[in-house]
């Protein structure tokens, strides 16, 4: 396979796991999970870096935006509200990732 093929494959994986992770309208809310969101950020810099195609780049910092709201915030299925850190609603958006833990998210 050559560097083109391999490019437009990791295209298309990329651009379905932005679908069926709902980073894009999917019709569901969206499926967040750290590592596999992790990897797939640097694939869209990655790809942005060899295509210079803005969108890719653009993907990325969506990524990293709703990873910090889904993963950020506590769950909806459970009776605590906003932000693991315990920050304001104002203070959490401009520092989603202060004083937070994954392990406060039950």
């Amino acid at each position: 396979m050559n560097q083109d093929a391999s490019i437009n494959a990791v295209k298309e994986i990329m651009l379905n796991f932005a679908k069926i992770t709902g980073l894009v309208e999917s019709g569901g809310p969206p499926k967040r999970y750290l590592w596999t969101d992790a990897f797939a950020v640097c694939n869209y810099l990655e790809l942005y870096r060899l295509t210079q195609n803005e969108s890719w780049r653009e993907l990325a910092v969506r990524l990293v935006d709703q990873v910090h709201h889904v993963l950020g915030r506590h769950r909806q299925d459970t009776s605590k509200k906003g932000w693991i850190s315990g920050l304001s609603e104002k203070e959490g958006e401009r520092h989603p990732t202060r004083g937070g833990s994954g392990s406060a998210r039950g």
